[in-house]
């Protein structure tokens, strides 16, 4: 039976909240579109529900130095409050900051908000990504990612030139976030104290564990800005569902059988994978489908999808075909689809997950929480009312964990911990967490930096060294600073800052499986037997040799805007290099040398062949394997370095590379010493 929605269970109300009601678009009412022309901007903006909130929410905000803000998707919260704070007079002796987990949403909020101010981006609206900065002298209002902020926190840790820093997204608990929430209230405190001007925080979102980030800023008020989400009706399984694409199939079909044509489907998915063979089955039954449904256009959504690919899930559906959007939880927050009137929730989502006692960070399919549900469910509700199908049962999401784990509690701290020791934290094993992470895992990051060379423990303490502190200038994975780092002693600095590029991007490959025999041929000529970093290595000399060309591009299935920005991230890695005095130059056709310094940067990360002809991680002994997509799948090299390991059936090993054993050995000798099982002659 359909189930109408109690509110998120997120949602407490504190004694002394303050509501504001937004009424919902009437009936006939233009809703407020991105890009939509044929409205002016001023009068979009009026139509938005938090307009009706401007002088009771400014009202409020003059007066705190903290303010939690939970307002629902599509209510303007993101848009209209930095404009809000800036027309109101609020903050002009500083910057606004706005902080957002993902890159792709600071770019397109920075430039909406340029185009409602009629302003040239980077003028009084810019924004700042890893590896792009699009600010001026003139910016007042600066998108940004919270890791970009962390970043300018090393060099200024009171935030000087900010008078509020707004932070978006909040409920999402990324570990940047987390570790800003304690920056920034940390800035807030000393500038106090230093009789500095003022730091006023807002922290912003759609759901949220309202009593814990209450608590955590100093028990700072919570305002409500009500109503916007359309009525959504919820169906659930009668019974557990053993296969969700199956399940997910059935209903795709079920609805596009019942339901007119114009009304589109969002599906809630984890990966590309398992996206792109469900769009392939589907395409194929909606070939055979009776007459009177309608034709179907199914989309994939995923963030290593090109982006000319991407955008045509905004586009509307040809007249009398229906819109299958399949996506990964890149659809949750980041980006809102027009048109969406049903929602397909798996519950399924793919997260990294740390384990410190055996050392192994993987990626994993896993339930999604309470408050990720609700935010799926919200798709369908945005324009009108809407349904959402869960595929699971009501016991099993009762039984769901009402919010998402933060990330901080499940990843490897190695990288947070670098960047708390940058900003001069004096007691990094104590931080100001609002999630307090495990002392296991603090204390497995702190061995990992040791390991590294970045960190040194004296007299109780934990100190950086030199190295720590060079490495903590790159905005990077430790490990990859520290082969940085280490390539002048091998002559190949350039090719290494090219394969750390090519790896700290998203993928720069495009692999569509119902071209899988043309992808091969189209790779062959780049692959090599010593790896994926050295094939990815000679796709990318390709790349350069044809200055990016598109046609190129599309017959060897790359993605050119990402070897693009391969481009700019070398020419800003570069840049840190030389201010650390590293002599950059290339090895040439000496690849031996890439690989070495490969393995003596990334030999955490280290795996060896066994009698039997399955791998152990040598760090933790884990049985692992080599993944699919690997060009050495069909080899069995004995001993290699891998970039990350992904779970699903198996524990998968991507992104290999072939090494010696003696390159291991030179690099941490002590630790080989007892890891590495040779039989020496």
């Amino acid at each position: 039976m359909p189930h109408e929605p109690d509110p998120p269970p997120a949602k407490k109300f504190k004694p002394g909240s303050v509501f504001f009601r937004l009424e919902r678009n009437k009936p006939g009412m233009l809703l407020p579109k991105k890009g939509n022309v044929s409205t002016p901007i001023e009068v979009q903006r009026k139509q938005l529900p938090i307009y009706q909130a401007k002088p009771h929410l400014l009202n409020q905000l003059r007066q705190l130095q903290n303010a939690i803000i939970i307002g629902e998707t599509g209510s303007g919260k993101t848009t209209q409050i930095p404009q809000y704070l800036y027309e109101a007079g609020i903050g002009r002796l500083g910057m606004v900051a706005i902080t957002q987990p993902r890159r792709v949403a600071a770019i397109s909020l920075a430039g909406r908000v340029a185009e409602e101010k009629r302003t040239q981006i980077g003028k009084l609206v810019g924004y700042t990504v890893r590896f792009e900065d699009v600010t001026s002298s003139e910016t007042k209002l600066k998108f940004m990612t919270d890791g970009m902020l962390l970043r300018e926190a090393i060099g200024d840790p009171l935030l000087l030139k900010y008078t509020v820093v707004v932070l978006d997204e909040a409920h999402e608990r990324t570990v940047h976030t987390d570790v800003l929430f304690g920056v920034v209230k940390t800035a807030q405190r000393r500038r106090r104290e230093l009789n500095k001007i003022p730091l006023k925080v807002i922290v912003m979102s759609a759901t949220m564990d309202v009593d814990l980030f209450s608590e955590y800023f100093n028990k700072s008020p919570v305002l409500y800005l009500e109503g916007r989400q359309h009525p959504i009706q919820i169906f659930y399984t009668k019974h557990q569902q053993s296969d969700y694409l199956q399940a997910a199939l059935v209903s795709i079909f079920q609805i596009h059988q019942e339901a007119p044509p114009a009304h589109d489907i969002l599906v809630f998915m984890t990966g590309q994978e398992e996206i792109e063979a469900l769009a392939r089955t589907c395409r194929d039954i909606s070939k055979h489908v009776p007459d009177g449904c309608g034709s179907m256009v199914v989309l994939p959504l995923y963030a290593s999808l090109p982006p000319v690919q991407q955008l045509r899930v905004f586009q509307p559906a040809p007249k009398s075909c229906r819109k299958v959007i399949l996506s990964t939880n890149i659809a949750e927050t980041s980006v809102t689809i027009s048109g969406i009137k049903y929602v397909i929730d798996t519950g399924m989502v793919k997260a990294k997950r740390f384990n410190p006692d055996s050392g192994l960070e993987v990626l994993a399919v896993q339930r999604v929480s309470k408050a990720q549900a609700w935010q799926r469910a919200g798709r369908a509700g945005r324009e009108e009312s809407g349904f959402c199908y869960r595929l699971y049962t009501e016991q099993e999401f009762d039984n769901f964990l009402p919010m998402t784990v933060p990330e901080i509690q499940r990843c490897n701290l190695a990288g947070v911990m670098l960047q708390l020791m940058a900003l001069g934290i004096p007691d990094v094993m104590n931080f100001d967490f609002m999630s307090k992470p495990s002392p296991e895992a603090v204390r497995s990051a702190v061995d990992h930096l040791e390991l590294l060379g970045a960190v040194e423990k004296r007299e109780g303490q934990v100190l950086l060294t030199p190295l720590g502190k060079k490495m903590a200038s790159f905005p990077l994975e430790p490990r990859y600073a520290k082969t940085i780092l280490l390539s002048p002693e091998y002559s190949c600095s350039e090719e290494i800052l090219s394969i750390v590029c090519l790896l700290s991007v998203d993928t720069v490959l495009y692999n569509p499986p119902a071209r899988r025999d043309d992808v091969l041929a189209a790779r062959k000529k780049f692959m090599t037997s010593e790896g994926d970093h050295m094939t990815l290595l000679n796709i990318y000399r390709a790349f350069k040799k044809v200055s990016g060309n598109k046609e190129w591009c599309r017959e060897n299935f790359v993605n050119s805007r990402n070897m693009g920005l391969v481009k700019d991230v070398q020419a800003q890695l570069r840049d840190i290099c030389l201010k650390l005095n590293l002599k950059l130059e290339s090895c040439g056709s000496d690849t031996a040398s890439v690989r070495r310094c490969l393995a003596h940067g990334m030999f955490l990360n280290a795996a060896e062949l066994q009698l039997d002809g399955s791998y152990l991680a040598l760090d933790t002994h884990q049985p692992v394997t080599i993944h699919p997509s690997s060009v050495l799948f069909q080899a069995k090299p004995a001993y290699v370095i891998f970039n990350e390991l992904l779970h699903t059936s198996r524990c998968y090993m991507r992104d290999l590379c072939l090494v010696d054993p003696d390159w291991l050995l030179e690099a941490a000798p002590e630790y080989f010493g007892r890891k590495l099982h040779l039989t020496r002659t």
